[in-house]
């Protein structure tokens, strides 16, 4: 028998059991703050952000980094997709997820280069715990008339389990406060408000088979995401003005460009647990096919090319990872692990913007929590990485004139193979005093350039730049400290976390005041950068019925190296404030009630010819209610964003370098049965 229960935004975060700074996430958060991805959905914890591009379509960052500078790792399994690329999406379905970890600053020591700046860790759905049990969700969305539907079904008898699970959604061009726009120096109508070609579709499945003994337990989980979804059109420039298809026809269809992206993870996940110690193993196999469709067009010295295919890329990725950890210890837990993987990335299309590549990488780790007396801990570990990437050169498939007046096949790319090592560590303190906790931690982080950092050169059309690469970059450096200090009342909830950050060969994509092909030229450079900021959240319980919350964050970037020394980075974070009124009781049948508004400050701390970007401010209402019935609960959840309908522009947004706005008015609706 379900019984009533309030849930309340303090219930829902806990902190990490770490000396590192971050929060854990449950179920009833995640159903909560349900948004269109995600990374959007994660967007309420301070520090977090999505960077979007169009609709259905966003990566996490954590303190401003993102991309190859903060790991997801879902059940164990570093997610290994094209993670250079800001416009296309996280491929996991987020209604299989249970559990979120979000972890700011240095997390090298156990997962990887990669996580230098954070790790989001997914828990799936996992062990069910009743013979038959299930779920199903309903959901939908006015301002791109998105409408989807997720279920899952599981089960357990004896020591064996199993859970299935499928998602289904599709969308329509969403619907900006502006019916035309300036781009390219071409005012471009939108008719209906809609960004045209912005439409798209998801469909999610996967299935999990396991074990689940007194000492041991092992499963296996299958899983398949597929999306597909339009670019906007005026995007690929003014030769789109000269198609032949009609992107007025329907608000619905996906035409050309488009991209659809394909990912299939198999992964198996064993422990054993012994009276002194405890194993682990997770082997993971991941294929990451992702197409870029677009009209083939003579452009520049490249004549009609055949297909619609412009790009594709084919990523295939093996993992394993053994970790152990010896309990035998009065007062010391050791955790020591061994991390391979390899990764194999082919191209195709008769566009270009990155190289072929391989990279093999292995990874030893050591750490060691020492509990201490009245509630000091102490942490801190090192781990050794060498790895080797080999990026394959590239040649145009068309000649190009020359000067002289000959002509040559362009290459584009060359051979280049390269060898890294590095050792990171971490350390760090916390001490828990009752209501209060404060923790420190200082790491050294290092990341290996990718192939698209060496050896890119092409226009990445959905960004709006010609990207090149520079194949004499060296791994990134990275050191941070980090701090936090929390308390947790019967009536307030208070949470600070300051932190600084200093690479000293940051790599990063440096506008210039060049143009290619019609569009503003990037080279990829690395300075010296210092990074300082602070997250912090208060929660206040006035009654039973009512809280107050005010999230916040703020972040300053400086270069002090390079062409640019003195400036901030690209696309910096601004500062942001979020207020929330909340109220909730259960003599209404345990209705939920929240008012929302988001403030976010203007950016003018730029990298020239970087423009900057207004502040602007947003409202938002939230209602919810659960519904017992036997022994089954439904919850329904009602949603409007940016209530007045403003018009304003996302700082880390690539749309924003078309003058795009951000969506306007949204009404959401979602229904979650759970039997």
């Amino acid at each position: 028998m379900l019984h009533e229960v309030m849930v309340s935004e303090r219930s829902q975060q806990q902190p990490v059991e770490s000396t590192l700074s971050g929060v854990q996430l449950g179920h009833d958060y995640l159903e909560s703050h349900y948004a269109e991805t995600l990374s959007q959905t994660l967007q309420g914890v301070p520090g977090v952000k999505a960077m979007t591009i169009g609709s259905g379509l966003s990566k996490p960052v954590i303190r401003g980094l993102g991309l190859n500078r903060m790991a997801v790792v879902e059940d164990g399994v570093k997610h290994e997709g094209q993670q250079w690329g800001e416009d296309h999406g996280l491929e996991i379905d987020q209604f299989a997820i249970g559990k979120v970890e979000v972890i700011k600053g240095p997390s090298a020591l156990f997962f990887g280069g990669d996580a230098m700046g954070g790790v989001l860790k997914l828990t799936t759905k996992h062990v069910p715990d009743e013979p038959l049990e299930g779920s199903v969700h309903l959901f939908m969305r006015s301002n791109n008339e998105q409408w989807g539907t997720s279920a899952d079904v599981g089960g357990i008898r004896g020591r064996f389990f199993f859970r299935a699970m499928a998602t289904l959604a599709d969308y329509a061009d969403y619907r900006v406060p502006a019916d035309s726009i300036l781009h390219n120096t071409y005012w471009l109508r939108l008719p209906d408000h809609r960004l045209r070609n912005t439409a798209g579709l998801e469909r999610d499945a996967s299935l999990l088979f396991g074990y689940g003994g007194t000492d041991f337990h092992t499963d296996l989980r299958i899983s398949d995401s597929y999306s597909k979804s339009g670019f906007f059109a005026d995007a690929h420039g003014r030769e789109v003005a000269l198609s032949d298809i009609d992107y007025n026809a329907s608000w619905h269809d996906i035409s050309l460009p488009f991209q659809s992206v394909n990912h299939l993870k198999v992964a198996s996940h064993s422990t054993y647990l012994g009276s002194l110690y405890s194993l682990d193993a997770t082997l993971a196999y991941q294929n990451n096919h992702r197409e870029e469709h677009a009209e083939p067009v003579a452009h520049g010295f490249r004549p009609r090319p055949t297909g619609t295919l412009e790009r594709g890329f084919d990523k295939h990725t093996l993992s394993a990872n053994i970790g152990v950890r010896w309990m035998g210890f009065e007062r010391h837990l050791l955790h020591g692990g061994l991390d391979l993987q390899y990764q194999h990335n082919r191209r195709d299309g008769w566009g270009f913007i990155m190289p072929d590549f391989e990279q093999s990488v292995v990874g030893l780790f050591l750490s060691d929590k020492f509990s201490l007396s009245d509630g000091w801990t102490v942490q801190g570990g090192v781990r050794y990485d060498a790895a080797r990437l080999a990026i394959h050169e590239y040649t145009d498939w068309y000649p190009t004139p020359l000067s002289s007046g000959d002509s040559a096949y362009m290459r584009r790319a060359d051979n280049l193979t390269q060898s890294f090592h590095s050792l990171s560590w971490s350390a760090g303190v916390s001490h828990d005093a009752g209501l209060w906790t404060v923790k420190m931690n200082i790491g050294k982080g290092f990341r290996l350039p990718t192939a698209k950092e060496l050896g890119a050169d092409g226009i990445n059309y959905h960004t709006c730049r010609y990207e090149q690469g520079n194949n004499a970059l060296p791994p990134e450096q990275s050191y941070q400290l980090d701090a936090s200090v929390s308390h947790n009342g019967r009536r307030l909830v208070l949470l600070v976390e300051p932190y600084l950050n200093f690479f000293s060969n940051y790599i990063y994509l440096n506008p210039t005041h060049l143009f290619v092909e019609g569009v503003q030229l990037y080279r990829y450079t690395q300075a010296r950068v210092f990074r300082y900021g602070i997250d912090a959240q208060v929660d206040y319980h006035v009654s039973d019925h009512w809280t107050a919350s005010l999230k916040g964050e703020y972040l300053k970037a400086r270069q002090l190296s390079g062409t640019k020394k003195g400036f901030s980075l690209p696309f910096s974070v601004p500062w942001s404030v979020q207020g929330e009124i909340h109220y909730g009781s259960q003599w209404i049948g345990n209705c939920r009630l929240s008012a929302i508004l988001r403030v976010v400050g203007s950016q003018h701390d730029i990298v020239p010819p970087e423009q900057p970007t207004d502040g602007y401010w947003t409202l938002g209402f939230k209602a919810e209610k659960d519904i017992v019935i036997a022994s089954t609960r439904l919850k329904v959840s009602f949603l409007v964003n940016n209530i007045f309908n403003h018009r304003y522009y996302d700082h880390t947004s690539y749309y924003r370098l078309m003058q795009i706005p951000e969506p306007g008015r949204n009404f959401s609706l979602r229904a979650d049965w759970d039997f």
